[in-house]
């Protein structure tokens, strides 16, 4: 019986002259990698390093997170995007749960985002299959939020890019103007509009709702586009409240 090959060993390391190069290798790589990263870091207006969820609020005497940061809120009709819109903006996938059953969330959750600000996500209004009780639990609820909570320095209002504004919609732009803050309005789904009818779209929508250009954010969950003027937005509206010291702890 013929014994066991022996050929050439095989080499398990590597010689020392082309170890070195690829080191080198590795390294330029690796350089090349984590300067990307540092690039893309600088470009993003809105970095994010931690998030925390800090509780809901049922009821416009219920819970609330005490006024010590300023205060973003989030809001739309049901089935608008928001849930994806949120979870964009903060580069995670599920810290708010996109949910099958428009109409669904009945509190304004809180996150403390990176320990200076928090994000209010106010829950969906207009559901036809909501109940009238329901309704008329989230009516006071969103609507005594947005008047009486004193770091609150603005809004980013949603909107459908293939839908009319509704009823709910005209009214919640109409109470934001009485109030005063500084809202932002994000058109979500535009990646659902072909390139011909975006600026049509945007532009009816602009003169339809009396919008500053710079007011209007067109926003795709699914293509990444608009997020990071949104959150330039975002973050302007909060440095100029920080600038600004707050004398009254409602609006009127």
């Amino acid at each position: 019986m013929a014994g066991p090959h022996r050929g050439k060993r095989i080499a398990t390391t590597v010689p020392a002259a082309k170890a070195a190069t690829t080191r080198k290798k590795a390294n330029a790589r690796t350089a090349t990698v984590r300067l990307g990263a540092a690039e893309q870091q600088a470009k993003d207006p809105m970095v994010i390093r931690s998030l925390e969820f800090l509780g809901g609020m049922a009821a416009p005497d219920g819970w609330r997170p005490e006024p010590t940061h300023p205060e973003v809120a989030f809001a739309g009709r049901s089935n608008v995007g928001k849930s994806s819109l949120i979870n964009r903006l903060v580069r995670r996938k599920k810290l708010a749960r996109v949910s099958n059953t428009p109409g669904r969330t009945r509190e304004i959750n809180f996150f403390l985002v990176n320990a200076q600000f928090i994000l209010a996500d106010l829950p969906g209004y207009g559901y036809a299959k909501v109940s009238k009780s329901a309704k008329a639990t989230w009516q006071p609820l969103i609507e005594g939020y947005l008047r009486h909570s004193p770091m609150l320095c603005g809004v980013v209002q949603l909107l459908d890019a293939r839908r009319d504004p509704s009823d709910d919609d005209r009214q919640m732009l109409d109470f934001l103007s009485e109030t005063g803050l500084p809202t932002i309005v994000a058109v979500t789904k535009i990646d659902k509009l072909r390139p011909a009818e975006r600026a049509t779209r945007l532009r009816a929508l602009r003169v339809e709702l009396t919008l500053d250009d710079e007011q209007l954010v067109p926003f795709s969950a699914v293509t990444n586009e608009g997020r990071d003027e949104l959150a330039e937005a975002v973050v302007a509206i909060i440095g100029r409240a920080v600038e600004s010291t707050p004398t009254d702890g409602a609006r009127d």
